[in-house]
């Protein structure tokens, strides 16, 4: 599994790169009130914890997310869309608080590692995946705050998307768990 996202990683960037010319990332706009969620649409502003936005080919604004977790589960969407032109995340390392990360804060989504399975929830109250481009500093945010420290294709598909096992996608050692005999049986029942 870790293969298949390390590839996804890969193809990922480059989708960005483009095949014929290599245009620089648009820079990370800034977060205000008009910045609505693209799953929720909620204000993001109003969201504590790491937000995410993503720069499309065909807008001259990203679209927004009130949640990293949010937006790589986008980013795992099946293609088919505009050309991704940009990804940026909150860089906790850097961010003024937990509440209102700032617009300081955005560091490049392949830049950053993430710390994924803690005890701190994101903009609608769900699992978040936090990012950090300063390892020390995510190290220290799991000693506080527990989880493990990921790079963004190693995030597993059940945390992101939610498919009733991110509360149980890490084991007590913190690492993935496999499914259980019989365990996609029981869904279905």
């Amino acid at each position: 599994m870790k293969v298949v996202w390390h590839l996804f990683g890969l193809v990922w960037l480059f989708a960005l790169a483009g095949c014929d010319e290599q245009v620089p990332p648009p820079p990370p706009a800034a977060l205000d009130r008009t910045a609505q969620g693209f799953f929720c649409g909620m204000i993001v502003a109003d969201h504590k914890g790491p937000k995410a936005q993503i720069h499309l080919e065909d807008r001259p604004t990203p679209i927004w997310f009130t949640s990293v977790r949010d937006a790589v589960a986008y980013l795992r969407m099946p293609e088919g869309g505009p050309r991704i032109t940009g990804v940026y995340v909150h860089d906790m390392a850097r961010a003024k608080s937990w509440e209102n990360p700032g617009d300081d804060a955005w560091v490049p989504a392949e830049d950053a590692i993430y710390v994924i399975g803690s005890n701190r929830r994101g903009g609608m109250g769900a699992l978040e995946t936090v990012p950090f481009s300063d390892r020390t500093k995510a190290q220290a945010f799991v000693k506080e705050h527990g989880g493990q420290i990921v790079a963004l294709g190693d995030i597993p598909e059940s945390y992101i998307l939610g498919t009733g096992a991110e509360e149980n996608a890490l084991s007590p050692r913190n690492e993935p768990q496999r499914p259980q005999p019989n365990s996609e049986k029981r869904k279905s029942q």
